[in-house]
């Protein structure tokens, strides 16, 4: 038995505002069965006992552990730039800030 017809692949393309022709509706409506008859034959296998995955190979996780480390000195990282104000990085103003 047939579990997508051409009825309802032309009811959900009407819904979607898709245009098909009769010949694109005989042939998504044979291939949307043939997607649901594999998907029911994989459902069939299923067993409780079954484990469910989301990935054929298992993820790890592959981030270092968060350590602080040696940190830069200010003065010397604001030397090398063009403008410096308050131990900070001094760049125009953008798009009107500030402006009241």
């Amino acid at each position: 038995m047939s579990a997508i017809s051409k009825d309802e692949v032309a009811r959900v393309a009407a819904l979607a505002r898709v245009a098909l022709s009769p010949q694109e509706v005989t042939r998504l409506a044979g291939e949307l069965d043939a997607v649901a008859s594999s998907f029911a034959r994989v459902s069939s296998v299923v067993t409780p006992d079954l484990p469910a995955t989301s990935h054929p190979v298992p993820l790890t996780n592959v981030l270092r552990e968060d350590v602080v480390g040696p940190t830069l000195d200010v003065d010397e990282l604001l030397a090398g730039a063009p403008a410096a104000e308050d131990s900070m990085f001094l760049v125009p103003r953008i798009l009107g800030e500030g402006d009241a």
